[in-house]
């Protein structure tokens, strides 16, 4: 067994079975995420448009592929029918844009909401105010074309673990309030993407139910 398989074989341990894994396969050759595949992973997160269109001819029609990463807005119209879900909705121009695509395509996209919980100014995200500006757009049927599935957020990059479960407590608690507020009977509005490599068991003991793992699968880039 090579190492990204045993990598991965441990990960499946570890992670309870509602958490859906994610490897993180941005950067990586399709031969490395063939790799993944074969070990039994079938859901890659990529955070480069182009780099996900090169990259799905070569691997499995099975994959389910992730857009991880922060999505430009010129972007947008090489998503339909390659990406199975957005996690980085970052702001309500992006959305609007993407609507406006699944109008053209006439297609859905199924799309996080995402929140800025880190001290990192760098970091991408939606604030309480931007949140609730969609999130009323969003009741009254002005994004009819986009499927809320939940929320994502990454924690500031410290060794603080009380500070990482701190923030990942206040993404859960906002999950579960625009849950009871917006979706009380959504099937879709389910998800809680937040864990990465370093702080994956924090996220998933915080409730997340998607985890984003990189190099604990493949190794530091």
């Amino acid at each position: 067994m090579n190492l990204i398989a045993e990598n991965i074989n441990r990960l499946q341990k570890e992670i309870p079975a509602h958490v859906k894994l994610i490897a993180v396969s941005k950067t990586k050759s399709a031969e490395v995420i063939q790799q993944a595949y074969d070990a039994g992973m079938r859901r890659f997160g990529e955070n480069k448009v182009q780099e996900l269109i090169e990259k799905i001819p070569q691997l499995p029609d099975d994959c389910q592929w992730h857009m991880i990463g922060h999505l430009q807005r010129n972007k947008v119209k090489f998503l339909p029918f390659t990406a199975h879900l957005i996690h980085g909705i970052d702001s309500l121009r992006l959305l609007e844009a993407i609507q406006k695509e699944a109008e053209k395509s006439d297609t859905t996209f199924n799309c996080l909401l995402q929140m800025h919980i880190a001290e990192e100014e760098s970091k991408f995200g939606l604030d309480e105010k931007e949140l609730n500006e969609i999130l009323k757009l969003a009741a009254a049927d002005k994004f009819l074309r986009i499927k809320f599935c939940g929320l994502m957020g990454m924690a500031t990059f410290t060794d603080n673990t009380n500070q990482i479960e701190r923030e990942f407590k206040g993404l859960r608690k906002c999950f579960e309030s625009i849950q009871k507020e917006y979706f009380p009977d959504s099937m879709n509005f389910k998800e809680l993407s937040m864990g990465m490599s370093g702080d994956y068991k924090i996220a998933i003991e915080q409730g997340s139910t998607m985890v984003r793992i990189g190099s604990a699968i493949f190794g530091n880039r």
